[in-house]
Parts: structure tokens; sequence; C-alpha cells
């Protein structure tokens, strides 16, 4: 009854994922990315950055065109977890369909999915043989913290994304829908640049000081922490790439040097640059979900 995560990486092109028994909840981590996504005969097209989700009901096959390749984090919840966290929400067992959500913004489960992608890069562990892939990342290793995680995604979707609820509202107190987007993109965009609040508050047509408190209330964290995390995730994927010295990938991804990058991954993965690049590849999107 334990949720099932993991780290996938899907190339530019088409990707079909076949009907599978239990909702997924996708949460895109790496750079943005423009895609075209068909499923229950809807086509809808946006573009993807940090943090958006995506809801995919039990049962339902889906199509993704992208022009970009990219990185998500796959979420997925059992029926049994959802009936059992609905009997203890005085909701009905029987009635669990979550809702289909499209490039959708929850601070909530957001939340829940940088944990959970934490929880996975410090417990990351070599499997070999599977697949016929080098490796593959070990899912959550604490099984009550995968515990507690799935009981609040799944009373989260049962709350606010069941079949028939209305889309989510902006968050009270934070930046609108359509400005967190602008912002989050600016920020992927240049993250090899020197980010100033002034010209990110610029992008978001606010204050500055007006922009420190909306972000905190629209994603959790200050603008700086939010900046330095997307940045040692950007050197995390590119680690991948064994012909890019450590030092390119820092001044890459913002950082001043090797050090600045080191301490910094350190303090938000537990890792090191050299243990990340140790590390296998990761499964392909298509190959996890089915």
């Amino acid at each position: 009854m334990q949720i099932k995560a993991w780290v996938s990486t899907f190339a530019a092109g088409r990707t079909d994922v076949a009907e599978v028994p239990h909702a997924i909840v996708c949460m895109h981590l790496g750079p943005s990315v423009e895609v075209r996504c068909t499923r229950g005969g809807v086509v809808r097209e946006g573009r993807e950055v940090a943090g958006d989700l995506d809801i995919i009901p039990a049962r339902t096959a889906s199509s993704w065109e992208t022009k970009q390749e990219g990185t998500l984090l796959i979420m997925c919840v059992p029926d049994e977890l959802l009936r059992r966290v609905a009997t203890r929400l005085d909701r009905d067992p029987g009635n669990i369909d979550v809702a289909d959500r499209f490039q959708m913004r929850d601070p909530v489960i957001e939340h829940i999915g940088w944990t959970l992608k934490a929880d996975i890069d410090s417990n990351f562990d070599r499997v070999s043989g599977v697949g016929g892939s080098r490796g593959m990342p070990r899912e959550s290793g604490s099984s009550l913290l995968r515990d507690s995680l799935g009981v609040a995604l799944a009373a989260r979707l049962l709350q606010r994304h069941y079949r028939g609820s209305l889309p989510m509202r902006e968050v009270r107190g934070g930046l609108t829908h359509t400005k967190l987007e602008r912002v989050i993109a600016h920020i992927e965009d240049n993250l090899a640049s020197k980010l100033s609040l002034p010209i990110i508050a610029e992008i978001a047509g606010i204050s500055v000081s007006h922009l420190k408190t909306l972000f905190r209330n629209s994603t959790g964290v200050p603008v700086y922490e939010y900046v330095l995390r997307r940045r040692v995730e950007r050197a995390q994927l590119l680690l991948r790439n064994q012909r890019l010295s450590i030092s390119e990938i820092a001044l890459a991804t913002g950082f001043a040097h090797q050090s600045h990058l080191a301490r910094h991954m350190h303090r938000i993965l537990g890792h090191t640059p050299s243990a990340v690049r140790r590390r296998p590849v990761k499964q392909s999107m298509l190959s996890a979900v089915n």
C-alpha cells in the first residue's frame, strides 16, 4: 500500500505510456520543456517548468510529445492506499477516482515531491540486471517516511483532486499561476547567469519586497534558496555527461567554482559531485511506468 517513487528521464520526441492500474502523479524536475499531451481523448499543450504537476488517473493511457529532453519524479499511488485513506477521512472508499490534471501547481504535492526526491537521492543504490540497464535508483529508502508521504499524497488527492473537483485556485498570499510560471521559467532559463532579485521582481511585475513574500508563500522557500536548489538539481543532471568536468558544470550552473558547487550539493543532496557522477543512469519514463 506504499507509494512508489523514482526519478525518470525522457528524450525529445514521442513517448506512449500504457494504462496502469493506479493513479500516477508526475512532477517536472529539470529545465523547462515544451510538451503536447494526449490522454482521455483530450489534447493539451504547454510549457512544463520545475514543480509543475500532472495527475494521470488509473487505467488511463497517455501520449507525450516533447521538443526537449527532460526529467520527472514519478509517484504511483495504489488504489488500496487511496481506499484506506478515504476511510480515515470518512469518505466513501468506493469513490476514489482522482481527477485528470495537466500542468498544475499544488504547493502541498510539490513539497511531498521534493521530499521524496531528496530521500531517493540520499538512498541511491545500484541494482544490476534490471531491464538491461546499468542500474536504477532504489525507491525511497525510509519505510516510515514513505508511509507518511504516501498518506499525505493520497489525502491531498482525495481532498483537492478527486474526479469532479474544481481546478486548484491560486495560493492565497502567493503569486498568481501566470506570474509564478513566468518567474520559474526565467530562473530555469538563466541558472548559469547572475539572477538578481530586482530582475526577477521585474519579470513578475512586482516590487522586490512583494516578490520575497509572495514567492515564499507560493513555493515554501525563499527565492535565494529556490535558486540554489535548482542550480544543484541542474548540476546533478549535467554530471551524467562524462565529457564535462565538474569545474565546467559548476560554472554552467551559476556557481563561482567547483568548491562552491560541492558545498551546496552536499548540503542539499548529502553527496559530493564526484559521488553523484558515479551513480548509474536513471530509468526511462516508458520502461519505468510500463
